[in-house]
């Protein structure tokens, strides 16, 4: 029997909820594409309710202990004292969300004597180091696709959102002001700009959908180029690479994921290739921005405006200059954990689970690492990187594409 340590984010300040604004959810079968929704064989929650937070424990805790394993949930998970590195020495399966990861590093791998399967309810598996992994033969999961239109969504709510000015509006009616002019000051129209994204999978070309009806110039850069019927369908400008695409635009979504090729792309040097009063999103990962590269270019005008729900760390120290600087629309990382979004990643997660326990394949779009190489979508979306130790076997991997 196994025993799954399962790392969650606290649950709301004023109790776990007993009720919701919405009776159910609006029912899909497959995601863009025709990849389908999870396919558990069975789930032991209500669709819409708070599953991500540590009372919701992801529905998993009776298919579990009925089939005789061991859960451990906590949200405690840094430093050598916390419950998370007390219960890993012993854990098979660690399951832990982007939004509150648990970092799986090499030094915590070394302790995780009978670790198995890390799995990411959600997606993005860069809290895990995968080289440590192929090294000790432990397949690393994610829940593909669970909530990358989550994610797209509110990449359009963050841009209209600062644009618009919206935040500082709202927080004058807040105080009681009608200060007109103050929420104006700093307020343009969508229409007519030019919007890039850095990457165009999943997350990148569903803005780039959502936004066509805006009437804006879309750009876009990817190593893997659209195919031309998207192109000509969204009216895609392609750039060869980032760098080239930045002067063009009047905002930036950035939608790639974080590795040493993207860590800290946006940077002094990097900030002075983007139009005057130029703004960015960022939902991907907090650290492929320098964070007071972008203090500093809000502070100076370089920027108009800057949002997005991923920081380095997280969760974010309170005195990071994110949470203070000048026209930010920052939120802690939501994005992707909506209660839509927690329905579909606690079923991928109970899926995989069902397959990992019954030797029965996991999906190829769910896997990363697997018998000791890349696997499945990992193997698509990884490649190795420069050998370290002199040997391949202890070469580092870095995200491709």
């Amino acid at each position: 029997m196994a025993k799954v340590l399962c790392v969650l984010y606290d649950d709301p300040i004023d109790g776990y909820p007993t009720t919701y604004a919405r009776d159910d959810l609006p029912k899909i079968d497959h995601y863009p594409g025709g990849q389908t929704l999870p396919t558990p064989k069975a789930i032991d929650f209500q669709p819409g309710t708070m599953l991500g937070s540590v009372s919701g424990e992801l529905g998993l805790r009776r298919y579990l202990e009925s089939n005789g394993h061991t859960l451990v949930v906590t949200s405690d998970k840094d430093g050598p004292d916390s419950v998370f590195e007390k219960e890993l020495v012993d854990a098979d399966i660690v399951i832990s969300q982007p939004f509150w990861p648990a970092y799986l590093t090499p030094e915590r791998f070394a302790k995780a004597k009978n670790l198995k399967l890390a799995l990411t309810a959600g997606i993005g598996s860069d809290h895990v180091d995968l080289q440590s992994a192929i090294d000790r033969n432990v397949t690393v999961a994610e829940v593909t696709y669970c909530n990358s239109i989550s994610v797209a969504e509110h990449v359009v709510m963050m841009i209209l959102g600062l644009v618009r000015n919206y935040l500082p509006a709202h927080d004058w009616a807040r105080k009681g002001g009608w200060n007109i002019a103050d929420c104006v000051k700093h307020s343009y129209d969508l229409e007519a700009m030019s919007v890039g994204t850095v990457a165009a999978g999943r997350i990148g070309l569903a803005v780039l959908r959502r936004l066509a009806p805006f009437d804006v110039k879309l750009h876009y850069t990817d190593r893997h180029r659209l195919p031309e019927s998207v192109e000509k369908e969204l009216n895609l400008t392609w750039h060869a690479t980032r760098e080239e695409m930045y002067p063009h635009c009047d905002v930036i979504t950035l939608n790639c994921p974080l590795h040493p090729e993207t860590e800290h792309m946006i940077n002094d040097e990097t900030l002075k290739l983007f139009r005057r009063g130029a703004y960015i999103v960022n939902t991907a990962r907090g650290k492929l921005c320098d964070r007071d590269a972008i203090a500093r270019a809000l502070e100076d005008g370089r920027l108009a405006g800057y949002a997005g729900d991923v920081w380095f760390p997280q969760p974010a120290p309170a005195d990071h200059p994110w949470r203070t600087m000048a026209w930010n629309g920052m939120t802690p990382h939501m994005s992707g954990t909506s209660l839509t979004a927690q329905t579909r990643y606690a079923a991928g997660t109970r899926e995989i689970l069902e397959c990992f326990f019954e030797g029965r394949p996991i999906r190829d779009e769910y896997l990363i690492v697997q018998g000791g190489g890349l696997a499945g979508v990992g193997a698509h979306s990884y490649s190795k990187g420069n050998a370290t130790g002199g040997s391949e076997e202890a070469a580092r991997f870095r995200k491709a594409g």
